[in-house]
């Protein structure tokens, strides 16, 4: 791509900007956007030096957005519940009656915990600037805020936010590095134990899943470019979400996850039950084999069931009609294939984006059932705060919205690569088996990151 094509495309946003300044704003937000030159986006984004650096790429691979900068910045901490959040966000959204206005964030797994410093249990960003690619087609977008500015400052603001925009660089060639040393949490002793506990027939009859995880630290003595790493990851795995989330230079959380929450367009929901798991086969034979074997492994089988179940209760007060598939069939990845149910619903009128948020996460499929007494054991038992790992992440807009479940996912720090994994343990789980399931899990970054 020619830098000087992008660089018109800037100069034209400015001159709009410009203009704007003599037309009294319409809306307290407002958004505007123009047809660009085609971009790689992650090694834009990488490039760039303003912060919050925000990807999101779908799953279904048609919509990719890199996104800087902050027009808006919602930051919630321990205490705030859903129905703030809601509040909050339908007094945003109020502000506009532009369909194309997104706000990007995320939920941390548990909210009424401790987080991570800079991500807080939910925050979500109105970006500055944003790139958005649907299928073929770039767009350049740059948001404004009225609402809290002066209309001659808050577009100055603007300019020099796009003044400040750096020309695309390539990514840093991968590079595998050797870790200086490793620890889990839990590890396998404590780990065993708590699988034993939860397996334990009385526990178990009234909590019949829970989602134990781990933490696994690397400490290196080299910089990682995260972006880098998403890309990599992204090769590996172009069928999964893939997202990240730098809100200042010290920390990315990048997340390369297989697992939709929900997408919302209008009052149709789309969601699903990813539960269940096996390794790839060697060869299309032996792949095929364990697929089979997975879909008739009763263990598994009753896991997605659950999930499937839980789903169904929780959107049906919600909906005029809830559909489910009712056979498995199974979803493939590099390293490792799911057990997977599609599940939609028709929404009822005046249902928004923050009830699906509250009835729907954290789903059995990374937390458990049921899920308060689920959440309770991982909270006084598991030994390391989740944070966004096996949060929900993804964006609000008016007319549709899109979670991914941040499982597969690493939070990338000066020094040290944090590296997430769970496993659902119901009744006949054995501990060594499902340890072997988190390294499993993580086998696609441990073989982007390090010599193996």
């Amino acid at each position: 791509m020619p830098a000087h094509a992008l660089s018109e495309d800037l100069k034209s946003l400015i001159d709009k900007l410009i203009q704007l300044k003599q037309v009294p704003p319409t809306e307290p937000i407002a958004q505007l956007s123009l047809t660009t030159v085609a971009m790689p986006l992650i090694s834009w984004l990488a490039s760039q030096t303003q912060f919050p650096r925000i990807y999101w790429h779908g799953r279904d691979r048609i919509e990719e957005v890199a996104a800087i900068g902050v027009c808006k910045d919602f930051k919630f901490e321990t205490g705030v519940n859903d129905q703030q959040l809601a509040m909050a966000y339908q007094e945003q959204r109020a502000l506009s009656t532009n369909q194309n206005i997104r706000y990007y964030g995320g939920v941390a797994f548990d909210r009424t915990i401790e987080s991570w410093p800079e991500f807080g249990n939910s925050r979500f960003i109105l970006p500055r600037i944003e790139f958005r690619r649907s299928g073929s087609k770039f767009s350049l977008l740059v948001n404004l805020n009225f609402a809290e500015n002066d209309h001659h400052s808050e577009i100055d603001k603007a300019i020099a936010a796009i003044e400040a925009v750096m020309p695309a660089k390539p990514l840093s060639p991968p590079k595998k590095i050797v870790p200086l040393g490793r620890s889990d949490k839990p590890n396998f002793e404590r780990w065993k134990t708590l699988v034993e506990q939860v397996v334990e027939p009385k526990f178990n009859k009234d909590t019949p899943k829970v989602v134990l995880s781990r933490l696994t630290q690397l400490e290196v003595n080299e910089p990682i470019d995260p972006w880098m790493v998403l890309a990599c990851w992204q090769g590996r795995n172009p069928n999964s979400f893939q997202f990240g989330f730098q809100f200042s230079p010290e920390r990315t959380f990048i997340s390369c996850s297989p697992e939709r929450l929900f997408r919302r367009r209008q009052q149709e929901l789309f969601t699903e039950a990813l539960a269940g798991t096996t390794v790839r086969g060697l060869n299309q034979e032996e792949d095929i084999a364990l697929a089979n074997a997975l879909l008739e492994d009763n263990k598994n089988s009753v896991e997605n069931q659950l999930v499937r179940s839980h789903i169904v209760n929780m959107l049906t007060p919600l909906s005029n009609y809830v559909g489910a598939d009712e056979l498995a069939t199974i979803f493939k990845l590099n390293h490792i294939q799911h057990l997977h149910r599609a599940i939609r619903a028709e929404l009822k009128p005046g249902v928004n984006d923050f009830q699906l948020l509250q009835a729907l996460h954290p789903t059995p499929a990374v937390g458990g059932l049921p899920r308060h007494s689920a959440l309770n054991f991982i909270r006084q038992r598991e030994g390391y705060i989740r944070g966004w790992y096996a949060g929900a992440c993804g964006y609000f807009n008016k007319y549709e919205s899109e979670f991914s479940v941040a499982i597969r996912s690493a939070l990338i720090e000066p020094g040290r690569i944090n590296l997430f994994a769970g496993a659902g343990i119901i009744a006949g789980s054995e501990p060594e088996a499902e340890w072997q399931e988190l390294e499993n899990k993580l086998a696609t970054i441990m073989s982007i990151l390090f010599e193996m």
